[in-house]
């Protein structure tokens, strides 16, 4: 079994997890009753619609 010669460094041990931990960020898609940019499956911010019916009110949140 492979032992390590060396104390690995903070420094390094962070230098690796860092580079293991790259976030993504959400990918947009337009909305098919208000073509406003929203997450995938989730209402919609804008109009309150989701899957071609109204779920929320928005004029009443405001």
């Amino acid at each position: 079994m492979g032992v390590p010669k060396r104390k690995t460094s903070k420094s390094r041990q962070k230098m690796r997890r860092a580079s293991n931990s790259v976030l993504t960020l959400p990918q947009l898609v337009n909305c098919s009753e208000c073509d406003a940019p929203s997450l995938p499956h989730r209402v919609c911010p804008a109009c309150g619609y989701y899957d071609g019916k109204q779920v929320i009110n928005v004029e009443a949140l405001a």
